[in-house]
């Protein structure tokens, strides 16, 4: 009984010839150098885009935690034609019966000249009940001297890390406030100047609000920026503010007419589209990595078609079929790509995982300073990994190494033995 050979799709020997024609021999080395920068290329572009990818997630996540965590998910303003902002107490009220209202604060807001025996900086004023202080756990949660308790019964205020050191000043310290809005006299308007004590500094690890964010207890802000009874907004804390909309509805009606709402993605609409441009250009522009190192493996597989025009021959005139000479440089060339997407993915995941001690080495070895917390709003480098996005890096990177094999192994698949085999 004649032995059967297996020729079904992807079958063992052609398997083994593609890996035998992946191991060059040494006058096919140029082909294996090729195939090894086709390699290198999509390892490099699949690690870069998820790296890039993960980073700028990391931004955006924290960056919507920082502004989320020290603003209210929804303000709601009075409109100036319908008189001062004094019934808040009711408006708060009717605005935590609505479903999905976590909390609502009060606040008066205002800019300020804070001054000190060193120098004297720009600061932003938020008064605020000791209560509404303590729903903002970006504050209450990261004091790092003093403390808010009491603090309603109080004439001190709480000022940010950055801002503290810039002036020179520590706890229990006084410090100067100076508003251009202050009281008319027979010769204009004459600016405010008090002094208060440093009751408590925190650090929200956001360097534009710890060097520029001051608080003060509502009572003491309304007479300080006379206000009389009433405030300036009341900001509405919701229990999902990625669907923030979900809410409005609902607070229009408990509101009723004379009030305006804005929610956190109409006041930070420009920053978040910027971010989300940027994020999409870069992929776009970081994708032409893994599709240059694609276009490699064509290249490193027409020199291969062209070398192996014998083998290709006796292979024919041996009984194999076109489909199973164009599955051998397919599972050739895929391998390349497949191998260098794994590897490209183990890196990035890595990379990731250590991407702050990565940072802090660089910074170590160059003895620079990077993503300086002065500049940027962060003071740490963040990566978050999203499996959807790294998904699809994965994914694209296996379609086009998959594509690029398809012209070289259709090509090799047509070949003429009789016509290779001419003139050897």
């Amino acid at each position: 009984m004649s032995a059967t050979i297996d020729t079904r799709p992807f079958a063992p020997f052609e398997w083994l010839l593609a890996l035998r024609y992946l191991r060059a021999r040494r006058k096919e080395g140029f082909i294996s150098v090729i195939a090894g920068f086709s390699f290198v290329g999509i390892l490099l572009g699949v690690a870069t885009l998820i790296i890039v990818m993960a980073v700028m997630n990391g931004f955006r996540n924290q960056l919507f935690e920082k502004i989320l965590g020290i603003n209210g998910h929804v303000v709601v303003y009075k409109l100036a034609s319908t008189g001062p902002f004094d019934d808040y107490p009711d408006v708060a009220r009717r605005l935590e019966r609505v479903p999905g209202v976590r909390h609502v604060v009060p606040l008066i807001e205002g800019q300020v000249m804070v001054s000190s025996r060193v120098q004297a900086l720009g600061a932003f004023v938020r008064g605020v009940s000791e209560q509404g202080l303590a729903s903002l756990p970006l504050v209450s949660g990261n004091i790092i001297l003093g403390s808010i308790e009491g603090f309603d019964q109080q004439t001190g205020v709480a000022v940010g890390s950055r801002l503290a050191s810039a002036l020179g000043l520590q706890l229990g310290d006084a410090v100067t406030l100076v508003s251009p809005r202050g009281s008319s006299t027979p010769f204009g308007t004459a600016p405010r100047t008090k002094s208060y004590r440093i009751a408590a500094i925190f650090e929200m690890g956001m360097a534009e609000y710890d060097r520029t964010m001051l608080f003060m207890p509502i009572e003491e802000a309304k007479k300080y920026f006379s206000r009389g009874d009433q405030v300036d907004v009341l900001e509405v804390m919701v229990d999902d503010p990625q669907n923030v909309d979900d809410y409005a509805e609902g607070m229009r009606a408990a509101l009723g007419d004379g009030y305006s709402l804005s929610d956190w993605r109409q006041r930070n609409q420009t920053f978040f589209t910027v971010l989300e441009v940027e994020r999409t250009v870069m992929f776009i522009i970081l994708s032409l990595i893994v599709l240059v190192a694609a276009l490699n493996i064509i290249s490193g597989l027409m020199m291969l078609v062209k070398d192996k025009g014998r083998d290709i021959a006796i292979l024919r005139t041996m009984g194999a079929t076109k489909g199973a000479v164009m599955r051998v440089f397919l599972i050739t060339g895929a391998s390349i790509g497949v191998v260098g997407t794994i590897a490209g993915l183990a890196i990035g995941i890595v990379f990731c995982w250590n991407i702050e001690a990565i940072r802090q080495l660089v910074q170590w070895l160059t003895g620079t300073t990077l993503m300086d917390p002065t500049v940027y709003y962060l003071s740490r480098l963040p990566a978050d990994l999203d499996v959807g996005e790294t998904a699809s890096i994965v994914a694209m990177a296996l379609a086009l190494s998959l594509l690029a094999t398809l012209y070289p192994s259709w090509r090799a698949s047509r070949l003429d033995p009789v016509e290779a085999l001419r003139y050897e």
